[in-house]
């Protein structure tokens, strides 16, 4: 359908340009030719009456006039090419180099050289047998230049108007040969265009169905072949954007289950204890607040990013105390910590400059990192927290001692959905949901590390300038499809 739709367009617009050019060319090339052939008749005959008027005087024109034009006709030379008549004053023949008088017909060119100023004049059209002839005139007169009769010439055109129709004949041919040599190369064109779209409709149609291994197979180094790369990268980025969101599937359906699976088994388990048994009771209560409580950050993370990518996430900015958000989020973690056997060392500056940001976004972020650093560092292992006044900006370096991150995951661990590694718990979203808020804040949010030995996480966000104080403004995240500020280094 493709094919058919393409050629037929092409044969429509293209070939009928190149048909109509021809045929044009051809029509004004037969013309011109036509105009050349009867000019040069015209010459000739010219040539000769104008001999002939340089010699007729030898002829006694008043005495004996008719034998003088008969001895005339008679030695003409060329009668088997063209007819001569000797006409009267009055434009009667009276002597043709036919043997006989021909019947008086009309003679456009005799009246023509009556009322010329060189006494000539020239017709060609069809005669009263419908021949294509061509006449030329010119007026005889005495030695006192009186008007006494006229010479007439008279040729057949038609050897002429056959050479003239084998002319177009030949260029006719000429026409058919060169439109079909456009329709061979122009169809083999046409294919050589349409057959890759075809493949690449097919590909796109199976890429659409999911199968997103299949490659087209590049065959043109030029626009198709780019084509065909693109489309083969797209492939692979959809394959790889897909097994990340099966992983991210995974992954989120398992840690929406652990803690559902915890409410639901001591649900079941309180339903049968004994109501006097307050030590499970209350066991089994701390458990469930705890995994409501894990379960409802999970989905919060969820729907924080769903409204950033939606371009729904507000945040309300104003100057703000970094120390006093960072000290709360430490005292949060420093008992689970203690409970896995993890060191958190947490020194801060005495005095940091304010920044202009989003309170609870922020806490967000040091939420994200820290819970991250104490989940990949095992007992015994050591979390450090410091900040430090950068001369307009204020550094947040959280470092742990833990499993770090390879040197092929690194570049993508703030990647939405990635996880570089599956035997820990987590979404995937908490680095990218923390790297979009500082970016948002003017910010930086910077990850080093060596797989083995520890993973160092640097935020650094400038300090709110003078111009600042009493700033609170509410700014909605604009979609992810909108500019972004760019990051700084």
């Amino acid at each position: 359908m493709t094919r058919r739709k393409i050629t037929r367009r092409w044969m429509l617009n293209n070939l009928s340009v190149i048909i109509t050019m021809l045929l044009i060319f051809e029509i004004a090339f037969a013309g011109a030719v036509r105009s050349y052939f009867y000019k040069n008749v015209e010459y000739s005959l010219e040539k000769r009456a104008e001999g002939v008027m340089a010699t007729y005087m030898d002829y006694d024109l008043n005495a004996g006039m008719t034998n003088s034009y008969r001895t005339f006709v008679d030695r003409f030379q060329d009668k088997d090419l063209m007819e001569i008549q000797v006409l009267d004053a009055s434009g009667r023949v009276l002597i043709s180099s036919l043997g006989f008088v021909p019947r008086q017909e009309s003679m456009p060119d005799y009246a023509a050289a009556c009322t010329s100023s060189d006494r000539t004049g020239v017709w060609h059209g069809r005669n009263s047998a419908g021949e294509n002839v061509m006449a030329y005139t010119t007026i005889m007169t005495g030695s006192d230049g009186t008007f006494i009769g006229a010479l007439r010439y008279v040729v057949s055109l038609s050897p002429f108007d056959r050479q003239l129709w084998l002319i177009i004949g030949v260029m006719g041919l000429f026409s058919v040969i060169v439109v079909l040599f456009v329709v061979f190369s122009s169809t083999y064109f046409v294919n050589s265009i349409v057959q890759p779209v075809m493949d690449i409709g097919r590909a796109a149609r199976r890429i659409a169905l999911g199968d997103y291994q299949f490659r087209i197979e590049k065959k043109y180094d030029d626009e198709i072949g780019d084509l065909c790369d693109t489309i083969n990268y797209m492939a692979g980025e959809i394959s790889a954007a897909e097994k990340v969101k099966n992983d991210f599937i995974s992954s989120v359906s398992h840690e929406l289950r652990t803690p559902l699976t915890a409410i639901k088994g001591w649900g079941e388990t309180l339903r049968q204890v004994d109501r006097g048994d307050a030590e499970m009771l209350d066991k089994g209560l701390e458990v469930i607040i705890g995994e409501a409580e894990r379960l409802s950050g999970i989905v919060e993370e969820l729907l924080d990013f769903s409204r950033m990518q939606g371009g729904r996430l507000n945040m309300k900015f104003g100057k703000m105390d970094i120390l006093a958000e960072l000290d709360e989020t430490v005292l949060l973690f420093r008992e689970r910590a203690a409970r896995e056997g993890v060191g958190l060392q947490y020194i801060e500056t005495e005095d940091l400059p304010p920044v202009v940001g989003d309170r609870d976004r922020l806490k967000q972020v040091f939420i994200n990192v820290i819970d991250n650093a104490i989940k990949y560092t095992g007992q015994g292992g050591r979390v450090r927290i410091e900040t430090a006044d950068m001369s307009g900006r204020v550094q947040i370096v959280i470092s742990d001692t833990g499993m770090g991150i390879s040197k092929e995951d690194l570049p993508n661990v703030k990647e939405k959905f990635y996880r570089a590694n599956h035997t820990r718990p987590g979404s995937g979203i908490g680095l990218a949901l923390a790297d979009e808020i500082i970016r948002w804040h003017k910010g930086r949010l910077d990850i080093d590390s060596e797989e083995g030995v520890g993973t160092t996480v640097t935020i650094l966000l400038p300090a709110a300038p003078p111009a600042a104080l009493g700033l609170e403004e509410e700014l909605p995240l604009p979609p992810e499809s909108a500019d972004r500020p760019e990051r700084e280094g």
